[in-house]
């Protein structure tokens, strides 16, 4: 053989595959991603007016369904609603223009006292020192100070070049506004084609479900930003109110840079406040007027945050605060500083339609503020992490929120302990770690044991409240003998003498607690991924010798729907056992068996 033989292994899809094809595969995401960084830090001249549009055509949307409900046209309505927008952003930068013309005028009648102020800081004194030492260290190490850089002379420029000199910053940002009104336009004209291909782009395999995610993603985009610029727009219009009641010099111009700023993250309201506040030390001959800045400031920006923007948002916008740092950051290095302006516009924008469209799922996971493991997940994670201190934790923590401790046992640990069964199943977890996650369980179950009972158990009959009157026996699972545990604990958190037994004590020398004059009611308790129907079968069975004439309950915790076992027991209709598959049905059908409900509920199901 030529070569040498070539190793051969399979995907998860199934496909035959070599190592080649596969670590080019893996690559493949990291390669579209560097593809995806470059095309954005190369088009920047394009896609920056691009996204000022889209974020502009998403907060005049509420404004043109408006015009269109009011009776005008689709035409009419976008047109009406840009022109509001350009004559909006004209007021706004003619306020801007004419403040820093006043600010000018009157910064030179300020010099005198900011340098008085810096001379009684002593600060040219501090500067000089710092220099001097600065120096001092070059001729330690032998470094001179750099040469003054020549100057070039620009006496021959041509009359056009001066011209275009002074012209050409001027008409690069014409230029950029001009394309973002011109995009925005025709984005609200093409609102309807451009969703259509997105949903073509996302699928149209569930039409339905696509349309339905993009357009609420659409709407709440909408309502997102149009309230972001509302609240910076009010926190601005605040905040130069308040200057100008100070007296200070430009408020106007100081409260419009609040407003732009609060679209920075973190950062933006300590940056805004800084011109105004070298303003007022320098037009006020006393410090009362800069410490009134400060004062203003640092009571405005907090009640913005943690009072008006909850109540307006609801918790937070959706995005965690490690990806606002991380997103401010790439795209301030992508696009400068419209970037930064931009960058938590755009993330939400990104985690929203995560949110809502399944193929993006991943951006809602990487950048929203939702917790990235469901609960189940979470108590798995921390009890192989051997963290039992987090366990109970996270289950005060729930029970605090309103969470009753059958409702946590029954979402968060059984299906916990369903995690880890199936991991033992498949032959993925080690001996050594289940030995963990049996121990962080157990100390859980410890410290919950002295939670208080529910009101409701008082009005339990006596004869079910006494011990041993509810039994919880455990599989041949790994972990039934935990499930059984915290069935019991549950039982007994509302009222219910609920003992936990193990798989032994239906075998061997008879066990005293099965007693039939005692002993109400039976729960087999089943992880689904460690028992079979057959194994079921079998306890039952031994159950029916030993308790002849008590009721059963066979808890197959958590056994999903397709489940093979759960429908083998549900078609056998001779079974003299209820099946049930979370820790609520089963406490439903002992409180019916107690008298204290009608009847059994409806999920709980005879076999």
């Amino acid at each position: 053989m030529i070569g040498g033989p070539v190793q051969v292994e399979y995907g998860p899809n199934g496909r035959r595959t070599t190592p080649r094809a596969a670590s080019v595969a893996a690559a493949a995401p990291l390669v579209s991603a560097a593809i995806v960084v470059a095309a954005l830090y190369l088009g920047r001249d394009l896609l920056v007016p691009l996204a000022l549009a889209v974020i502009l055509a998403f907060v005049l949307a509420p404004l043109v369904r408006l015009l269109r409900r009011a009776g005008l046209g689709e035409v009419a309505g976008s047109l009406l609603a840009m022109l509001a927008a350009v004559a909006a952003l004209g007021a706004l930068f003619t306020v801007v223009l004419r403040q820093l013309a006043e600010l000018a005028n009157d910064l030179t009648e300020y010099g005198g006292n900011l340098r008085d102020k810096l001379a009684g800081l002593r600060i040219a004194e501090l500067l000089s020192g710092a220099e001097d030492a600065v120096n001092g260290l070059r001729e330690m190490v032998g470094v001179r100070p750099p040469l003054p850089t020549p100057t070039v002379s620009t006496d021959d420029s041509t009359p056009l070049e001066v011209v275009a000199s002074f012209i050409g910053p001027v008409l690069a940002p014409l230029a950029t506004a001009g394309l973002v009104l011109v995009f925005a336009l025709f984005i609200l004209l093409y609102r309807e084609d451009l969703r259509n291909r997105l949903i073509r782009l996302a699928g149209v395999r569930d039409l339905h479900r696509t349309v339905g995610a993009l357009d609420d993603a659409a709407y709440r985009l909408s309502r997102l930003f149009l309230a972001q610029l509302a609240l910076n727009a009010a926190f601005g219009a605040t905040m130069g109110v308040g200057l100008w009641l100070l007296g200070l010099p430009g408020a106007p111009l100081w409260g419009i840079l609040a407003g732009l700023m609060r679209f920075v993250p973190f950062v933006g309201t300590p940056v805004a406040v800084i011109p105004p506040f070298l303003v007022a030390m320098a037009a006020d001959p006393g410090w009362g007027m800069g410490l009134s800045v400060l004062a203003l400031f640092a009571l405005g920006e907090p009640l913005m945050g943690q009072l008006f923007e909850p109540l307006i948002f609801g918790r937070s916008a959706g995005l965690s605060p490690v990806s606002v740092i991380v997103a401010a950051t790439f795209w301030t290095f992508m696009w400068g500083p419209i970037g930064l302006l931009l960058a938590t516009p755009l993330t939400v924008g990104l985690v929203v339609l995560g949110r809502h469209v399944p193929r993006l799922e991943f951006l809602e996971v990487m950048l929203g503020d939702r917790p990235p493991l469901r609960p189940e997940q979470s108590f798995y994670q921390r009890a192989l992490e051997g963290d039992a201190d987090a366990l109970v934790l996270q289950a005060r923590a729930a029970m605090r929120e309103g969470s009753s401790l059958v409702a946590w046992h029954d979402e968060v640990a059984l299906r916990g302990l369903a995690l880890a069964e199936s991991d033992w199943s498949r032959e993925v977890l080690e001996p050594e770690r289940l030995a963990v996650v049996r121990q962080q369980a157990e100390t859980l179950l410890d410290e919950l044991s002295e939670t208080p009972q529910a009101t409701s158990a008082e009005a339990l009959p006596q004869p079910w409240r006494s011990d041993g009157t509810v039994l919880c026996v455990a599989g041949r699972g790994r972990l039934d003998d935990l499930s059984a545990a915290i069935a019991a604990q549950g039982l007994r958190h509302d009222g219910f003498g609920a003992v936990a037994l193990p798989s032994a004590a239906l075998e061997g020398s008879p066990d005293s607690r099965l007693d039939p004059a005692q002993v109400k009611l039976v729960c087999l308790s089943v992880l689904e991924e460690g028992s079979s129907a057959a194994a079921v079968r079998y306890f039952l069975r031994r159950i029916s010798r030993r308790l002849p004439d008590v009721p059963v309950i066979v808890a197959l915790w958590h056994a999903p729907p397709d489940s093979a076992t759960l429908a083998e027991l549900r078609e056998e209709r001779g079974a003299a056992a209820v099946i049930a598959t979370s820790l609520g049905e089963v406490v439903a059908y002992c409180q019916a068996a107690a008298g204290q409900a009608p009847a059994v509920p409806a999920p709980v199901a005879r076999a």
